[in-house]
């Protein structure tokens, strides 16, 4: 078939799209009334168009997930929230909200990430802190007053404790009367890139995925339209990793996953479709938006070829970006606002799914009102007056962006070949093998700053002498003792024999081979607490410790 009769083809299945749900408005023209196409392609045959291109919402997706992309409807804006205590955070949800946000992210504080209580003496000076702090399915019920879920789609960026947190927000669904198969969002639940860059785990790998895929399973029957992961290379970048190892490394552990819920007994098609990814946007605008693409065409071929998907769901490489948060600097913090335009734009044409700006101030302390509202703002501009969302793919076909999508799968799929002669991506992690690579690419790119080869903008060049700014938002150590109090009153009212009846019971199922995700709903709907429930899992799989790789 030549192009045109292939893109003939591709407009049949965009009028079966456009049937069930129009595009935003009813026709897309330039300030010079110049009419912009859905889909732009080469007027002549171009070699392995198909094969490496194709058209969106087509295999391999390098142009995009969906026939229509953001003429159909915009990315959610989910700007990523949350500190102090439930009810401050909550506050803030409102007025995002209000703002014009289109789905909420939450982020948790350390003592909830890493399964203490507030008054564990492990929590003391952390509470509230980086994030909000959740206790129990109380401030769960606090955190989302008001709020409707079955509206309301939520990314929860939770790890070792997520199938805690993704219980305690089912039951409060349930008593907002909302089933379980009407809520939508998002775990992170990504634990191997905790052992390979962040270093939130808890339990040791193994039975970290034995955590992971009774979610996946348990979501399958239960909660349908729920991401059971979000497979993130943020942070695998934020570490200090280039463009080429956060694909790759992201790629790797998603095949860990993948394989781990097979020899669990699933099949592809009934999970991979609610597979997710995180993603970083740096600086560089068109290796970021080439990144984009090689990502989604790497997955494609890996869930179609190596792992023989057939759902066309399970081929998609749908993904979050997040702003790159290690490129904003303290120095000249307005200078940031520029920065986050150029990372949110680099997402927006890579064809992101949804994306958090971060705002000027977060090299200095969690953002004020006025900078999330600025960082917001930010997405706003880009997708009303741009222009760049009025056509799929807009870069496709650049002689650069087309060369380095080609160069960085390339390199990725080098990376990947290297991880699985290792034995696979948990077996290159316990030797160490990634986290070399990211720190010998940290080390590289931190001397290139201090031998000036790399320029950043008010740190080695262009300096002022400044006073920081005075109005940073800061977390009163109040919120600790509050906290605590609350804790404490919740502890006190509660069935303290239905509590320990559900913990003896998720000890028994933990020491056995049942789902998981049952018994942790029945201990949250008593009460029992995050750090209650982490315990009984630290008592039965015991705790990770790292392995020092010289």
């Amino acid at each position: 078939m030549s192009i045109s009769e292939k893109k003939q083809a591709w407009q049949q299945i965009v009028d079966k799209s456009l049937a069930k749900a129009p595009e935003r408005q009813s026709s897309f023209k330039t300030s010079s009334d110049v009419e912009v196409d859905r889909c732009y392609t080469p007027g002549f045959d171009y070699p392995g168009y198909e094969e490496q291109l194709g058209f969106p919402g087509q295999y391999p997706y390098t142009r995009g997930v969906q026939p229509t992309m953001y003429r159909g409807r915009f990315w959610t804006m989910r700007q990523y929230a949350g500190f102090g205590n439930a009810a401050e955070s909550n506050e803030r949800y409102k007025y995002l909200l209000s703002a014009g946000q289109t789905g909420l992210s939450i982020a948790f504080d350390l003592p909830t990430q890493m399964g203490y209580d507030s008054d564990a003496s492990m929590s003391r000076g952390e509470v509230g802190k980086v994030g909000v702090a959740i206790d129990s399915l109380a401030d769960m019920e606090v955190l989302f007053d008001g709020i409707p879920l079955d509206k309301v789609s939520t990314s929860m960026t939770i790890n070792s404790t997520a199938s805690i947190l993704l219980a305690m927000y089912i039951a409060v669904a349930e008593k907002q009367g909302v089933s379980p198969a009407q809520i939508s969002g998002t775990i992170q639940n990504d634990i191997l890139k905790e052992y390979m860059a962040r270093g939130t785990y808890i339990y040791p790998p193994k039975e970290s995925m034995r955590i992971i895929t009774d979610i996946f399973a348990y979501c399958k029957d239960n909660v349908p339209k729920w991401n059971t992961i979000s497979i993130s290379g943020y942070h695998i970048r934020e570490a200090g990793s280039s463009a080429v190892q956060e694909v790759a490394f992201t790629l790797a552990d998603g095949i860990a996953y993948v394989e781990a819920a097979i020899k669990a007994g699933l099949d592809v098609d009934q999970f991979a479709p609610r597979l997710a990814f995180f993603f970083n946007a740096h600086n560089n605008l068109l290796e970021e938006v080439a990144k984009f693409r090689a990502a989604r065409r790497m997955w494609s071929k890996i869930m179609k070829e190596r792992f023989k998907a057939k759902d066309p769901r399970s081929q998609m490489l749908r993904f979050h970006t997040q702003t790159a948060g290690c490129t904003l600097t303290a120095q000249q913090p307005d200078n940031n606002i520029m920065r986050v335009t150029l990372q949110a734009l680099a997402a927006v044409l890579g064809g992101t799914q949804s994306l958090h700006t971060n705002s000027r101030d977060e090299a200095l302390a969690l953002p004020t009102e006025d900078s999330v509202r600025i960082a917001l703002r930010t997405q706003q501009v880009i997708a009303y007056e741009s222009g760049v969302a009025d056509s799929c793919d807009p870069l496709a076909g650049s002689f650069l962006v087309e060369s380095l999508t080609d160069q960085i799968e390339k390199e990725a799929s080098a990376y990947i070949e290297r991880i699985d002669s290792l034995g696979g991506a948990v077996e290159a992690i316990s030797r160490g093998f990634q986290q070399k690579e990211i720190q010998d690419s940290a080390y590289a790119y931190q001397r290139s700053i201090e031998k000036n080869e790399t320029i950043i903008v008010g740190v080695n060049k262009f300096t002022i002498e400044e006073q920081p700014p005075e109005d940073l938002l800061k977390i009163s150590d109040e919120v600790e003792v509050t906290q605590k109090a609350s804790l404490a009153r919740m502890k006190g009212g509660r069935d303290a024999a239905k509590v320990e009846s559900t913990l003896k019971a998720l000890e028994e199922a933990a020491q056995g081979s049942s789902n998981l995700m049952p018994f942790i709903l029945d201990a949250v709907k008593s009460y029992a607490t995050l750090g209650e429930i982490a315990n009984v899992f630290r008592k039965v799989f015991g705790t990770h410790r790292e392995t020092v790789v010289l």
